[in-house]
């Protein structure tokens, strides 16, 4: 993510954030994720935020890295037992054949949208063959930023299955939501699975 307004926000907001997402310790879609994994498994928490999903996964016994660009996120994520983490953006993702689940939930919205077929190839490569990888995003069209200033790349369900195919992911599960996010405003989601064949 090169958006420096958007990064910018989460310095400031990291707290909060962590608040916002406390409930994702208990989201059915990491314990999905989870178990699809193999016991003892190599995960990537890319954009890992407060590091809260991180926490889960290394509860469960996985070997995780957390990595996020804003440093109070990996501050916040640093803090639980058991996760390695480092600053770094999405084009900082240069390991082949290394992961077995790679976790991005709500981070590569971030990302503009003529990046994300590079991210999602990088994505790939990282993932062992039979890795797994959960995104999720917004559902929409376009790109804007929200009102307090992160810019967002909307994608529609068949659109974010098309670039996983293309960068040589099997979406498996898909799951549609609606939550309200950090600035207050309710918005429509969708979250897929995949494996690397």
């Amino acid at each position: 993510m090169s958006d420096h307004e958007t990064l910018s926000v989460y310095p400031a907001q990291a707290n909060e954030y962590a608040s916002v997402t406390s409930n994702l310790a208990g989201d059915p879609l990491l314990a999905a994720f989870i178990t699809s994994v193999k016991p003892g498994g190599e995960v990537l928490d890319l954009g890992c935020g407060p590091g809260i999903a991180a926490a889960e996964m290394a509860r469960a016994g996985l070997n995780v890295t957390a990595m996020d660009p804003v440093a109070e996120m990996v501050a916040l994520a640093a803090q639980n037992a058991n996760i390695t983490t480092k600053i770094g953006s999405f084009d900082d993702l240069k390991e082949v054949d290394c992961y077995d689940g790679i976790w991005a939930n709500f981070s590569l919205l971030h990302a503009p949208r003529a990046d994300m077929p590079r991210h999602l190839s990088n994505i790939a490569r990282a993932l062992h063959p039979g890795g797994i990888f959960h995104i999720g995003v917004k559902l929409g069209t376009g790109e804007k930023r929200d009102r307090i200033g992160r810019l967002y790349t909307y994608f529609t369900e068949d659109e974010l299955v098309t670039l996983l195919t293309h960068a040589g992911l099997n979406v498996t599960d898909r799951k549609k939501g609606r939550d309200k996010g950090l600035d207050g405003t309710e918005a429509d989601w969708v979250c897929l699975r995949a494996w690397r064949s």
